[in-house]
């Protein structure tokens, strides 16, 4: 039998490869993908070849441990159907709906403690926000938000409009999000935010200000997140910070660098710079909250929220080289983009 990869060969080029798909072993199942979907974020560092080559592609990831080097197999978005098992796995496994943090493929045999059930009132499309909306989950944790509090997101990619979502749901006095491109302010709106802002205006200060109904820098936001994937953004950010202003830092980076501007009022105004990760659950969470915990939180959300309002393009898997150009050439088009599988 055979199964088709998609394959990083090296910056700006991906490929279908045709593999031989071996059977699954006595703990495994063998998954059939029914969509699987691309990370703007860390997936496109992986296309524009900026991912740092001394790390491991993913240490939590048991399909990413490998050290970085192409050509490779990347992605952790997976959504499909368990086909077969393995002689030592529950047959009841058939049939079910499953989620996991797989690269693009067509099919795969992966051990059954790597698969997450997909829950029966979620389809498969929601089910594939699992990950963005588990770091979602994890930023409240880390920014802690309290009533009353102005709040401000640089970034409303994915992750940006889920984390815009959950803040809606407090009793906030005031939200608003940034970001380039029109299609992502208006999704935000419609999630919430109060309102949504060009990071770019030259004005962005005064304007965050008026909106933020405050004249003094030392109080404007009380909480900020940095989720645009922009090294640049986090100046920005540290500036509209006001006294004792938690900076909640999600982006992650790659090789590129952030040259902060600390002097100024950085010191003066005691803020504090929060680096947010979710592989691991928060240090003050730990002794309570658990992995599965969390991503039962995080399915809950999924049924609140229904991000697959987000798709705004799906691709059969065997136009991958199209979607990425989409992503890197013309990301004022894309939200979320999806790929298909043939039955």
């Amino acid at each position: 039998m055979k199964r088709a990869s998609v394959i990083f060969e090296k910056p700006y080029s991906v490929v279908l490869q045709s593999e031989t798909l071996r059977e699954p072993a006595a703990n495994e199942v063998l998954v059939k993908t029914k969509f699987s979907a691309i990370s703007p974020g860390s997936e496109m560092l992986v296309y524009r070849g900026e991912f740092p080559v001394q790390l491991p592609v993913d240490a939590e990831i048991k399909a990413l441990s490998e050290p970085f080097r192409y050509p490779l197999k990347y992605g952790y978005i997976s959504a499909g159907e368990v086909v077969s098992v393995g002689s030592a796995v529950n047959k009841a496994w058939r049939g079910q709906p499953v989620f996991c943090f797989h690269p693009h493929e067509s099919h795969y045999a992966t051990p059954l403690d790597e698969i997450i059930p997909i829950p029966e009132d979620i389809d498969l499309l929601e089910a594939l926000f699992l990950p963005n909306m588990e770091t979602a989950v994890n930023f409240m944790m880390d920014g802690r938000p309290v009533i009353g509090e102005r709040a401000v997101i640089f970034g409303q990619g994915i992750v940006g409009l889920l984390t815009a979502a959950l803040l809606a749901q407090f009793p906030l006095d005031k939200l608003v999000t940034l970001d380039r491109y029109a299609i992502r302010r208006r999704a935000s709106l419609d999630m919430g935010a109060h309102d949504s802002l060009d990071p770019d205006n030259a004005t962005l200060v005064s304007d965050l200000a008026e909106l933020l109904d405050t004249d003094s820098a030392a109080s404007l936001a009380d909480l900020v997140f940095e989720l645009s994937g922009n090294p640049q953004a986090l100046n920005q950010a540290i500036s509209i910070a006001g006294f004792g202003a938690r900076v909640v830092i999600g982006s992650w980076y790659g090789t590129k660098q952030a040259n902060l501007d600390l002097g100024g009022q950085f010191h003066r105004n005691r803020i504090r710079l929060i680096s947010s990760q979710v592989s691991t659950i928060p240090p003050q969470f730990s002794g309570r909250w658990t992995k599965n915990r969390r991503l039962e939180t995080a399915w809950e959300m999924i049924r609140k929220i229904r991000p697959a309002q987000f798709i705004t393009h799906q691709y059969p898997v065997r136009q991958a080289n199209q979607a990425f150009e989409l992503l890197d050439k013309n990301p004022a088009e894309a939200i979320q983009v999806v790929f298909t599988y043939d039955p």
